[in-house]
């Protein structure tokens, strides 16, 4: 990970401060109901298709929707990383960005009530190879998980609106 010019330049920041609307965007994400037990999604590169966890019955040569939810954090928090280390100019000279959650398939089968449906717990873990100090590896993890979209609406929540039409 090299450092590399400002990534988010400042004739955008004042385009924003000037014209508060333009930076609100809606991204969107759409699947097809696929064969069998699957739902294939266009990602804008490729098209991956979804399936069951084997724990839950799948056959696992699929794509698990938990896993592309762990690895949309490890792509947004690796990004967010990079452009925060370039902001306050700390040198990332490589680093691993990993994401790891507990699930417990009871609740996901319907086998307990009791049992939340989803990650029990999510775990996100930065190796990076850096001479930074602590004070500024504190102000990177401070300002990564303060700007990473995918972290902040994981931690704070946001409501889900659905609507089915036939």
């Amino acid at each position: 990970m090299q450092k590399n010019s400002k990534i988010c330049k400042p004739p955008l920041k004042d385009q924003y401060r000037e014209q508060p609307d333009s930076a609100i965007i809606t991204l969107k994400a759409e699947g097809k109901v696929g064969d069998g037990i699957s739902c294939k999604v266009e990602t804008g590169k490729a098209m991956v298709e979804a399936g069951l966890h084997p724990a839950t019955g799948g056959t696992g040569m699929l794509a698990c929707s938990g896993d592309m939810l762990l690895e949309a954090l490890v792509a947004c928090a690796g990004v967010t990383l990079q452009a925060v280390a370039t902001a306050i100019d700390v040198n990332i000279i490589s680093g691993t960005v990993r994401a790891e959650g507990d699930l417990d398939f009871k609740g996901t089968l319907g086998v307990s009530k009791e049992v939340p449906v989803g990650f029990k717990t999510i775990r996100l873990e930065f190796d990076l190879d850096t001479d930074a100090g602590e004070d500024q590896i504190a102000a990177l993890k401070k300002l990564t998980e303060r700007y990473c979209v995918v972290y902040q609406t994981l931690t704070r929540g946001v409501e889900v609106q659905t609507t089915y039409h036939s």
